[in-house]
């Protein structure tokens, strides 16, 4: 799924940190990062982190239940 416009990174890093299954980055290369490590995630952000504001990121989530709270954040949180 393509999310865009995440203004608040720290409720998405908790929201993907909820999750029970893989939540992966896809990068622009293909490569997927598990987005629970915190590792990649400190990667990942400082890559394609620009003025506050993650414009774009296709991500994807293996669980029914984790992409349902991904849809919900990026609903409550636009």
């Amino acid at each position: 799924m393509k999310v865009q416009n995440i203004k608040n990174i720290d409720k998405f890093f908790e929201v993907v940190d909820a999750c029970k299954g893989r939540v992966e980055l896809v990068t622009g290369e293909g490569d997927r990062l598990n987005l629970k490590s915190k590792l990649s995630q400190y990667v990942s952000m400082a890559n394609i982190f620009s003025n506050g504001v993650i414009p774009e990121l296709e991500i994807l989530a293996y669980e029914p239940e984790d992409i349902n709270k991904l849809v919900t954040f990026m609903m409550e949180n636009d």
